[in-house]
């Protein structure tokens, strides 16, 4: 037996904190698809660098060009502006063991507030782009905006896709699976998931890699 939950929200289904399901559809409770998270950085207006801790996101392409496609950025953010503005933006993305730091740059991302301080992280230039990029990443991406499409039209969030102009990674995570596939590296959002039989919500889960086949 399948359970089917559709576009109209479940009455049943209970949100995990107040604004839950003002921010997010409740298909994503239900379908808690795991997703890779990383770090957006941007330079705000005033000159401050901004961290963006996003997941939301698929990477993908032809032989003709790479994309970073975030399917989910909020419009009112700082870092939706900055794109807006500049027209690019980096990618850095970290292991687990950086969680705690990057979700300080979540309660402290006033306009005025340097956020790699925030998090103790180190800015290093770009060389393709107008943005910051976090020196202890041990993947980066320079990346140009292509274009912002607000899929629902409500004004709420926005498709961002950028053109991948340069990727730098780590020298210990260029030879093997072993670094970037475990606790060092690519980290994981486990969606908070519903209970589709009670409604009852599962608290959102962080996690890494574990290889088991090689295709």
């Amino acid at each position: 037996m399948k359970i089917a939950i559709e576009k109209s929200f479940p009455t049943y289904f209970r949100a995990a904190y107040p604004e839950e399901f003002s921010l997010f559809s409740h298909l994503e409770t239900t379908s808690a698809i795991p997703q890779v998270l990383f770090a957006i950085t941007t330079w705000k207006e005033n000159g401050r660098p901004n961290v963006c801790f996003h997941s939301w996101s698929c990477f993908h392409g032809d032989r003709t060009a790479f994309y970073a496609v975030m399917g989910n950025l909020y419009q009112h953010t700082h870092t939706y502006a900055n794109i807006q503005r500049e027209h690019c933006f980096g990618l850095n993305f970290l292991p687990i063991s950086s969680y705690d730091a990057l979700v300080k740059t979540i309660h402290h991302n006033e306009e005025t507030a340097d956020e790699f301080a925030v998090g103790g992280f180190t800015p290093e230039p770009a060389k393709t782009i107008h943005a910051p990029l976090i020196a202890e990443a041990f993947l980066q991406m320079e990346c140009t905006l292509k274009r912002c499409e607000d899929l629902s039209g409500a004004g709420i969030t926005s498709m961002v896709i950028g053109e991948v102009e340069r990727i730098c990674v780590d020298e210990r995570y260029a030879r093997s699976h072993e670094k970037r596939y475990g606790e060092e590296g690519f980290m994981l959002l486990v969606p908070g998931m519903q209970d589709l039989v009670s409604g009852e919500p599962y608290p959102s889960a962080i996690g890494v890699m574990d290889i088991r086949k090689y295709d």
